[in-house]
């Protein structure tokens, strides 16, 4: 069972982690994708892949690429299926900083061959967070600041508002693919000039209004 601390106290319950690619028109830019408001498309990481705030991630085996992407992760806190973004908001619990980290030399190498993405994104500590902040009227995310420092140098900098698709937008659109139920995450995506992470590296990710999420990047565990 993996769980993640909520601001104020609390746990939370992971039951599944989802993302979306390709969120930011930079970005798929900087992906060889359609800058254009294509529908979102999703993957999955392990419930267990989360790495909390202030550990170290391992560097992962049979790569030599790995790279970061800073992200705003969604906690749903209800059930909820084929909505409406008018109603998605009445399934979220909280905010986090995320990391959905890659390794970028597997996922070329799958895109090249047209096979599945899981080894290059659904790894073993694959997917860092920092503690969740509850949603409510007093955190407000529209247009904060999103940005991920390597060492104390600023690699991704951008605004929650380049996102292509909204957080209910992408709620709703999943919706209607899967059944959300508590205990699930969404990481809805990452700015621009994502890059390579190597044993030693210090991370530091930060959204505007939420908890900083800090790690290192460990030798390999195996």
């Amino acid at each position: 069972m993996t769980v993640l601390p909520i601001v104020g106290g609390g746990e939370f319950t992971v039951r599944r982690i989802y993302c979306v690619g390709r969120n930011y028109r930079a970005h798929a830019l900087e992906m060889g994708g359609d800058p254009d408001r294509e529908l979102p498309f999703f993957f999955q990481k392990p419930a267990d892949a989360i790495v909390p705030d202030g550990a170290a991630m391992p560097y992962p085996p049979r790569t030599a690429a790995l790279e970061h992407e800073v992200e705003l992760v969604v906690a749903i806190g209800a059930e909820g299926a084929n909505l409406r973004a008018a109603d998605a908001a009445g399934l979220i619990f909280g905010y986090a900083v995320g990391l959905d980290m890659t390794r970028r030399d597997l996922q070329a190498q799958a895109k090249k061959a047209g096979q599945p993405w899981d080894m290059a994104k659904g790894f073993d500590h694959s997917a860092p967070c920092g503690a969740l902040s509850p949603a409510g009227p007093g955190l407000t995310l529209d247009g904060s600041a999103i940005w991920l420092d390597v060492n104390g140098t600023r690699r991704q900098q951008s605004d929650l508002s380049h996102m292509t698709w909204s957080v209910t937008e992408v709620i709703a659109e999943l919706s209607r693919y899967m059944r959300l139920a508590p205990g699930d995450l969404i990481f809805t995506g990452t700015p621009e000039n994502v890059g390579p992470v190597k044993p030693g590296d210090h991370l530091h990710a930060h959204i505007d209004g939420l908890t900083d999420l800090r790690l290192s990047i460990s030798q390999p565990s195996y």
